[in-house]
């Protein structure tokens, strides 16, 4: 009997440390995966060139932690966006997406989050969704020839702010390899029936984004500050028998304090799993031991 994973995002731990002690965070925390980041910083993009070694020094780390990064957020695409109607930040979209897709499969990550902004930085247009569109198609064809799952993130702009927009996505393609990565801090923030808008989703969601927010903030909102009803989206996950990846999405922006608040923070959530019965006090001590 083991619990559901329960993974940290990156950016929620000590910044100015190597893949090995960050690991070790998260093991010592009671995290049992870590979701990389690679975002519009020319230091995350980086890593999408690291050479043959660096790679293996990052499997090194895992396999000695015992911590997997079994999913990447890939919010880079805010600078390089698929809708763009300049062609050449098209191209770089899809280059970044290879070299994603090509690191994924040799670090075992397996699910590659895509952020649902058509455009970030430039005019939406008409045309931007289904330039959108045309991308991921294109990243579809690769992603799913490397064996590695692309999952859609409904955000907190206008684009794909809800399931029902990205379900659209996951429905026209009608593959394996594309599904949804539902972010329920983002729905709330929306002010969207997560109920609703999760039962869309059946039998797509891949993993799960949780964070709290308040309508016009959706980031940095401590765990029980905000609207996000914990115990209704994951009583309706445990409905769907959902039995995968639960992530933390937080924000500590290098605080002394980040282990101390990623550790309450990781107890309060799974208190509120327990009340939604999407995992019992049994499971949850029985996995803790």
């Amino acid at each position: 009997m083991k619990r559901l994973p329960i993974g940290i995002y990156e950016k929620a731990l000590p910044f100015k440390v190597d893949w090995h002690e960050r690991l070790s965070i998260a093991r010592q925390t009671g995290f049992d995966f870590v979701e990389i980041s690679i975002d519009e910083s020319d230091e995350r993009q980086a890593r999408l060139d690291w050479t043959a070694k660096e790679r293996a020094d990052l499997r090194h780390a895992i396999a000695e932690n015992g911590v997997p990064i079994i999913t990447m957020c890939l919010s880079g695409h805010r600078k390089y966006p698929y809708g763009s109607a300049n062609a050449g930040i098209r191209q770089r979209a899809q280059e970044m997406m290879h070299k994603a897709i090509e690191f994924a499969a040799d670090i075992g990550i397996r699910i590659i989050q895509l952020a649902g902004y058509y455009v970030y930085y430039e005019p939406h247009l008409a045309s931007s969704r289904d330039r959108y569109r045309a991308g991921l198609s294109k990243a579809l064809d690769v992603a799913s020839q490397a064996g590695v799952m692309l999952a859609l993130e409904n955000v907190d702009g206008n684009d794909v702010m809800s399931v029902t927009e990205a379900m659209r996505f996951v429905n026209d393609f009608n593959s394996p390899w594309f599904q949804i990565y539902p972010d329920i801090g983002n729905l709330a923030e929306h002010e969207l029936s997560i109920s609703d808008e999760l039962g869309l989703a059946r039998g797509h969601i891949v993993g799960v984004h949780v964070k709290d927010t308040i309508p016009g903030e959706p980031r940095r909102v401590p765990f029980g500050e905000g609207v996000t009803p914990f115990e209704a989206a994951f009583r309706k996950l445990a409905e769907m028998n959902f039995n995968g990846p639960v992530l933390l999405e937080m924000w500590n922006d290098d605080s002394p304090d980040s282990l101390k608040i990623v550790e309450q923070s990781r107890i309060w959530v799974e208190e509120r799993m327990i009340e939604g019965g999407l995992i019992s006090a049994q499971e949850n001590a029985y996995a803790a031991v």
